[in-house]
C-alpha cells in the first residue's frame, strides 16, 4: 500500500494481542483520513471491529469512498457483531439489499430488518419486501413490517416487486392505509386498481370514477386480462394510440367509434380513416349508424363531418346529415347540423346546395354564404343573402363576384336602401361610370367617399355631375376639400353666379388653393373672384393681366406692395405696350438696385430704348434715385444720344466715368471725351 509520497508501508497480519490490535488500530487511524488505498480502509475496518469501536466502523463505512464493500460486507457478516447497523450501511450504499436480507432472516435478525427500513433507508423497503417474499417469509410478518415504515416508499416499485412475484394483494392492507390517510399519489390507486381487476371486485365502476390512477398503467395490465376494462382506462386517459390498437386487435368497432366521435380530434380522426387502415370500413359504419345518431353534442357532429370531409367520404356524411337534419329527430332544429349539412354540400354536392337553401333556416348566414362565395357559388350565395333581407351583402356578391353592375342597378332599385345604393355607388365608380355612381351616392344621401368621387369626376371631366354630388355632401360634411372643389366645379362649369352665392355664404374652401387651381387652368375671371374673396392682391394682379384689365392690374399691384407682383404686372404691360402703366410698376422696380439690370435687360431685349430712357429719367426726381439710375441712363445716352451725352458730361458730375469709358470702349464712333479725363 502507499499513502501519498510515503514510503510503502507493510501492515502486520497477526494482530491477536491486544495491545497489538490497539497499536494497529491507533496507527491506522492517524493515515486512513489521508489514504485512499483500499487496503488501508479494509484494515482500520478490520481493527476498529477487532478493539470493538463499532461507532468508529460505521462512521468510517458511510463516509469513506475507498474501500472495497464486497470485501468488507463479507468481513461484517463473518464477524457476526451484535449490533448489525455497520453491515446494514454497506449494503444500503452499495445496493447489497438483496443479501442483506437474506443474511439477517436466515440468522433470525429480522429486528434488524425493521431498523433498516425504519431507521436507515424507508426507501429500500420494496427491495426488501421482495427479498422476503423470495426466502418465503410469512405474509403477516411482512404485512407488520410493511405497516411499521414511517418514511417515504416508493409505491411504484414496491408494486413492480409484489406484482413480479404474484403477491399484490399482500400490499392491499398497506394501500388502503395510505389512502385512507389522505395521499393521492397515482401508484397507490394503480396497485389497488390491478388488485381489483385481478379479484374483480367491480373493477368498471373504479376505473370509471377513479381520477387517480394512471390510465395508461392500468390499461396495460388490462389488455390481456379484460380488453374492454383496458378500453375503459384508455378511453379515461385518452390515450389514443393505445386505445385504437386494443380495439382494432378485439374488433372493438362500435366502442372506437362512439371514442373518436367524443374524442373531436382531427388528427386521431386522420389517422384512423386513411387509406391503409384495414379496419377502416368496419370503422365508418359503426360512426355512421351508432356512434353520431348516439351523440347529444353538435360539436361531436361537427369534428365528425369535418374528419369525414377531409378523408374524402362525402356521400356517407351527406347521407347521415340529411336523415338527422331533413327528417324529424331530435336534431331538426339544431342549428351547427344544418349549418354542417350545408357545409358538405358546398364542398362535396354543389348542385344540392339550391335545394337545401330553400329547405333550411336557422344556420349562421354569414359564414355558410362566405364558405360559398370561397367555393364559386355565387348565385347561390345570392340567393342566400336575399331570403334573409341581407341586402348590402347580396350587392356585394352581385358587384364583387357576379359582376353585373346592370343586375345591380335593378336590385336597388327594388330595395331602395341608402346602404345599397351607396355599395352601388361604389361599383359603379371603380368602372368609371362617374355620372350613375353620383347618381347613385346622391339617392343614398353618402358623401363619405368624397375623395375618390372628386379624383375620378374631375380626371373623367365630369364637372356637373361633381357639382350635384359635392352640394349635396356639403350638406352633411363641413370639409375644406369639398368646399374646395365645390369652388373649382363652378370656374370649370363658369357658373360665376353660383360662386358669387357660394364666397357670399360660410364655407370652409381653400380659396387661394381654388384660385390657383381655377388660373392654372386659364379660368381668370374665376380667379379673379376666388382672388378677390380673400384680398390676394398679388394673384389678383396676375390675374387681372391675363384679362387685360391692366389699369386695376397696377391698382391691384399697388395694394399687395410686393416687388414680384411688380415685376409681373410691370413685364405683361410691356408686353401689351401699355408704356404709361409699365412705367408706374417700374418707377416701383428701379429704385432698387438688385432689380435695376433686369428691369433694364427687359426693355432693351424687347427693343423699347426710349421707353425705357423716360422710365429712367422719370425716376431721377425719385426720393430714391441712386447712383446706379443715373449710370444706366448715360449708358443708354452714350448708344442713343453720343451728342446730348457730351453736353451733359461737361455739366454734370453725378455720372459714373469708369462704367461710361467702358461702356464708350463698346460703342463705334464713341466721343475721345470718353476716353480721358473730364479734367
Amino acid at each position: 500500500m502507499s499513502l501519498g509520497n510515503r514510503s510503502p508501508v507493510t501492515l502486520p497480519d497477526n494482530a491477536d494481542p491486544i495491545f497489538a490490535r490497539t497499536g494497529l488500530y491507533y496507527y491506522l487511524g492517524s493515515i486512513v483520513n489521508l489514504s485512499e488505498d483500499s487496503e488501508v480502509h479494509f484494515k482500520y475496518i478490520q481493527a476498529a471491529t477487532r478493539t470493538g469501536q463499532l461507532r468508529e466502523v460505521e462512521r468510517i463505512v458511510r463516509e469513506s469512498n475507498y474501500y472495497n464493500p464486497e470485501k468488507v460486507k463479507n468481513f461484517l457478516k463473518e464477524a457476526k457483531l451484535q449490533d448489525q447497523l455497520p453491515l446494514i450501511i454497506v449494503c444500503d450504499r452499495f445496493d447489497f439489499v438483496h443479501d442483506l436480507v437474506l443474511y439477517l432472516y436466515q440468522n433470525g435478525l429480522t429486528n434488524f430488518i425493521e431498523v433498516y427500513v425504519q431507521q436507515v433507508n424507508s426507501a429500500r423497503t420494496p427491495q426488501v419486501i421482495g427479498a422476503l417474499l423470495d426466502v418465503d417469509c410469512d405474509e403477516t410478518t411482512i404485512k407488520s413490517l410493511l405497516a411499521s415504515v414511517t418514511g417515504p416508499v416508493p409505491i411504484d416499485e414496491l408494486v413492480d416487486e409484489v406484482e413480479k412475484r404474484n403477491r399484490l394483494k399482500l400490499i392491499l392492507p398497506y394501500l388502503e392505509a395510505k389512502i385512507n390517510a389522505g395521499q393521492q399519489e397515482p401508484a397507490l390507486y394503480n396497485a389497488l386498481a390491478k388488485i381489483k381487476i385481478d379479484s374483480n371486485a367491480d373493477p368498471e365502476a373504479f376505473l370509471k370514477e377513479n381520477n387517480i390512477y394512471d390510465p395508461l398503467v392500468v390499461g396495460k395490465y388490462c389488455e390481456k386480462r379484460d380488453p374492454y376494462l383496458a378500453y375503459i382506462a384508455y378511453a379515461k386517459g385518452l390515450c389514443d394510440d393505445e386505445l385504437i390498437a386494443i380495439t382494432n386487435e378485439n374488433s372493438m368497432f362500435k366502442h372506437q367509434a362512439r371514442y373518436l366521435v367524443k374524442r373531436r380530434r382531427l388528427e386521431l380522426w386522420q389517422q384512423v380513416l386513411q387509406g391503409d387502415n384495414l379496419h377502416k370500413r368496419q370503422l365508418i359504419d359503426q360512426v355512421v349508424a351508432t356512434a353520431v345518431p348516439e351523440s347529444t353534442d353538435p360539436e361531436d357532429v361537427s369534428v365528425t363531418v369535418k374528419a369525414f370531409l377531409s378523408a374524402d367520404l362525402p356521400s356517407e356524411l351527406i347521407e347521415l346529415l340529411e336523415k338527422i337534419v331533413l327528417e324529424q329527430s331530435a336534431f331538426s332544429d339544431n342549428a351547427n347540423l344544418k349549418k354542417l349539412l350545408m357545409l358538405t354540400a358546398i364542398r362535396a354536392d354543389k348542385g344540392r346546395v339550391m335545394g337545401y337553401i330553400d329547405k333550411l333556416d336557422g344556420f349562421d348566414v354569414q359564414e355558410i354564404a362566405g364558405l360559398m362565395l370561397e367555393h364559386g357559388l355565387y348565385e347561390e350565395a345570392f340567393t342566400l343573402y336575399r331570403k334573409n333581407n341581407l341586402h348590402l351583402e347580396a350587392m356585394n356578391v352581385l358587384v364583387e363576384y357576379i359582376v353585373s353592375i346592370d343586375r345591380a342597378q335593378q336590385y336597388a332599385d327594388k330595395v331602395d336602401q341608402p346602404a345599397v345604393w351607396s355599395r352601388l355607388g361604389k361599383a359603379q365608380l371603380d368602372g368609371l361610370r362617374v355620372k350613375d355612381a353620383i347618381d347613385s351616392y346622391i339617392r343614398a344621401e353618402d358623401p363619405s367617399n368624397y375623395l375618390e368621387v372628386i379624383e375620378t369626376a374631375s380626371r373623367a371631366g365630369k364637372e356637373d355631375d361633381l357639382v350635384r354630388y359635392l352640394q349635396m355632401a356639403r350638406k352633411t360634411l363641413r370639409e375644406p376639400a369639398i368646399d374646395t372643389e365645390l369652388a373649382v366645379s363652378y370656374a370649370k362649369t363658369d357658373r360665376l353666379h353660383d360662386m358669387e352665392e357660394f364666397l357670399g355664404m360660410t364655407n370652409v374652401a381653400d380659396l387661394l388653393s381654388a384660385g390657383e387651381k381655377a388660373f392654372d387652368a386659364g379660368l381668370y375671371e374665376a380667379a379673379k373672384l376666388l382672388f378677390t374673396s380673400i384680398s390676394n392682391w398679388a394673384r389678383l394682379a396676375t390675374t387681372l393681366i391675363y384679362l387685360g384689365e391692366n389699369q386695376a392690374a397696377v391698382d391691384a399691384a399697388r395694394k399687395a406692395g410686393n416687388t414680384q407682383v411688380w415685376k409681373q404686372v410691370n413685364a405683361a404691360c410691356i408686353e401689351k405696350h401699355e408704356f404709361r402703366l409699365a412705367q408706374i410698376c417700374g418707377l416701383n422696380l428701379i429704385v432698387h438696385a438688385e432689380e435695376l439690370q433686369a428691369l433694364v435687360h427687359l426693355y432693351e431685349y424687347r427693343g423699347h430704348v426710349d421707353e425705357l430712357m423716360a422710365l429712367l429719367e422719370a425716376g431721377l426726381g425719385l426720393e430714391r434715385a441712386h447712383m446706379g439710375m443715373f449710370t444706366e441712363l448715360a449708358i443708354l445716352y452714350a448708344k442713343v444720344r453720343q451728342s446730348f451725352l457730351v453736353s451733359l458730361l461737361l455739366h454734370e458730375s453725378w455720372l459714373t466715368l469708369s462704367a461710361l469709358t467702358v461702356q464708350a470702349r463698346a460703342i463705334d464712333g464713341a466721343p475721345q471725351a470718353f476716353l480721358v479725363s473730364p479734367e
